[in-house]
């Protein structure tokens, strides 16, 4: 996979069910097919609607290959834990989409949409059975944290924040 240029775009509703299967997939693969993870948010099949409720404030972005396949996506959302903080939301790549760099230019991405956005921060909430995602999130200097009081994922056991 070419990861030089990502072939990334605005979630649609088209893409709603395909990236809500590979999210799924991811889940289930590392033990967290549990409640209070987003496997069960109302909202995890309808996506599009939920970004596209507030442009600006929200973003998901799909990433796909140059077939059209989706191979994953990307997405952020104010968080009200922390002032002028955006939430980096939803990262996750098919198999084949893995190892190659693309998690890491993925984040970059969202890095700079939410900045761009005008957010000051990023926080994300994550597992420590999601070691790959944890040593990403580390080696872009995003420093762990207590857990907010407002984390609604109660399965998620890690907490970063990055300041831009």
């Amino acid at each position: 996979m070419n990861t030089n240029e990502l072939n990334l775009h605005p979630l649609t509703l088209t893409e709603d069910a395909a990236i809500a299967a590979i999210i799924r997939t991811n889940l289930e693969h590392h033990g967290l097919n549990l409640p209070g993870t987003v496997y069960f948010d109302p909202e995890l099949d309808h996506l599009s609607r939920f970004y596209g409720a507030q442009p600006g404030k929200r973003g998901y972005f799909i990433l796909k290959d140059e077939q059209g396949a989706v191979l994953g996506g990307v997405g952020y959302a104010e968080f009200d834990g922390f002032p002028n903080c955006a939430e980096l939301q939803k990262l996750y790549l098919t198999d084949a989409a893995k190892g190659h760099g693309t998690g890491r230019k993925l984040m970059e991405f969202i890095m700079g949409a939410a900045h761009q956005a005008g957010y000051q921060a990023l926080y994300l909430e994550t597992h420590t059975n999601l070691d790959a995602a944890v040593h990403l999130y580390e080696k872009l200097g995003f420093q762990q944290i207590d857990k907010p009081a407002c984390v609604r994922h109660s399965t998620m056991n890690r907490f970063f924040i990055k300041k831009f």
